[in-house]
């Protein structure tokens, strides 16, 4: 703690202090690799080593720092492991922790272009250099009559789509007056959580939400999708918003985008085209197949955050009508009136949003952006999904191991042939070995294992160890199957 009478952190201090967090980052970043994956403390253990009250008086930051070996890095599952392949990832890598490291320094709150002018127009450049990069439909541009915003997350991003389409295909009387009145939105069981989330935070109701049937490939129906809209126009609903997923958690099912587009332009319903894992693959001119049909899309997101090397949360998500979001979420009180906006010349991204205050998430994006370059990034993408197409291929060639789903991208959904509970045992033991960290979904209601390649660090290598891990779990499960069913006897 400093001597001084005003108890903060001075320059030389903060000088001294950030270059040890810093190392530390460094040699964290170096050994993460060697560290159990999924942590291993118990329910309450971390709370039980923190102090029942908080000091009384400041503490040096050195003891401060020797916490985080201590008590905090126990209770970490590390996502930065080259051997998470869990979920999908949450990445991060040097120029996006020194961006964030900068926006916090910088302290900003940009809810305003005009509580800090960098912080908006940046972020907007930004946005349009992405619609570029994957070759998104200009129509995402700010210069056309969309544009891009940065959000917490594809859940966030979902809300805001929804609550435009609400106020769309109610010409805004929800907001004016409340209620949901009866209309009504379409995914499939694939789809995201967050979808459902989205239609309870927007008073429209979970059991408005339609669940389309979907294919041999857990993609949307675009046949059932029809029906199933006239079946509730004929019951007096109105159909409002369509949420189509390129890559769903799940599976990585990629949804038809040409058929629903086609659906949702006929039928006047918003579509919303959901990309979070996925999107960053469209990086690479060969997977843009996927985005076939994204220009009659009324919204888009994905999340740089997951495969990006850009460190949560950032997702960035596109509307072609921005007027339509803006008209949905803007309320200008008087205390922030400013010259700048009653001029319309500027963005308030605050306007874009469900809160008011925002950070500097752009600095960090724009990091990684120019430190990889389209090239780097491209480099990674590819080298990820060469990774995933060859763990797929050992499990098509194994005898003991079978494909649930199609792998179009990295994340393989795979599952031993001895059955549920085989799977859960195999599952089990890897992630309590710490060696590597796997979760499964269910897919025609077995459960079913999954492998992301995803990770920022990630290399052949440790593919090829969690192949022979997996293989090595299986042969233990199963051999221990018939002493089990002895001791039963």
């Amino acid at each position: 703690m400093t001597a001084s009478t005003s108890y903060h952190m001075t320059p030389d201090e903060f000088r001294t202090v950030g270059y040890a967090v810093i190392d530390w980052i460094a040699e964290y970043q170096a050994r993460v690799a060697t560290l159990p994956v999924l942590s291993q403390v118990q329910p309450g253990e971390i709370r039980a080593m923190l102090p029942d009250a908080a000091p009384s008086q400041g503490e040096l930051f050195s003891d401060i720092l020797a916490d985080i070996d201590r008590i905090i890095l126990p209770g970490v599952t590390h996502w930065q492991s080259p051997n998470f392949f869990a979920y999908f990832p949450a990445n991060t890598s040097g120029p996006a922790i020194l961006g964030e490291l900068l926006s916090a320094g910088l302290g900003v709150q940009g809810m305003l272009w005009i509580t800090s002018p960098a912080c908006t127009e940046l972020e907007t450049h930004v946005m349009d250099w992405l619609v570029d990069m994957l070759a998104l439909p200009q129509k995402f541009k700010s210069s056309a009559a969309g544009g891009g915003v940065i959000q917490d997350s594809a859940s966030s991003a979902a809300l805001c789509a929804l609550l435009a389409a609400r106020e769309r295909a109610s010409q805004f009387a929800i907001n004016r007056t409340g209620g949901a009145g009866q209309l009504t939105a379409y995914a499939t069981a694939q789809t995201h959580s967050s979808i459902e989330k989205a239609m309870m935070v927007a008073g429209m109701g979970r059991e408005r939400l339609r669940l389309i049937d979907v294919d041999a490939a857990y993609a949307m129906r675009p046949d059932a999708l029809t029906a199933q809209i006239a079946q509730d126009r004929a019951a007096g609903f109105t159909p409002a918003f369509v949420c189509a997923s390129i890559g769903t958690t799940s599976s990585n099912a990629i949804d038809p985008l040409p058929a629903i587009g086609e659906i949702c332009r006929r039928e006047h319903v918003w579509l919303h085209v959901d990309a979070a894992m996925a999107g960053t693959a469209a990086l690479c001119p060969e997977f843009r197949w996927m985005h076939a049909g994204l220009e009659l899309a009324d919204s888009y997101c994905f999340n740089p955050h997951k495969w990006m090397f850009t460190n949560f949360d950032c997702d960035a998500f596109f509307v072609a009508d921005r007027k339509a979001l803006i008209d949905t979420l803007s309320i200008l009180p008087e205390y922030l009136r400013n010259e700048a906006t009653k001029s319309g010349a500027v963005i308030d991204y605050r306007d874009w949003q469900i809160s008011l205050g925002r950070r500097f998430r752009a600095l960090k994006l724009w990091f990684v952006i120019r430190h990889y370059g389209v090239e780097g990034l491209q480099y990674h993408v590819r080298e990820h999904v060469r990774l995933a197409q060859e763990f797929a291929g050992w499990v098509r060639a194994s005898q003991t191991f079978e494909m649930a789903a199609p792998a179009p991208l990295n994340l393989v959904c795979f599952r031993h042939v001895g059955g549920d509970a085989v799977n859960q045992q195999i599952m089990d033991r890897l992630n309590a070995s710490g060696d590597l960290y796997l979760t499964h979904t269910r897919l025609d209601g077995k459960l079913t294992l999954r492998l992301v390649v995803g990770q920022t660090h990630t290399r052949a290598e440790h593919v090829r160890a969690a192949w022979e891990r997996i293989q090595a779990e299986a042969t233990q499960v199963t051999d221990q199957l018939p002493r089990v069913e002895n001791m039963g006897q």
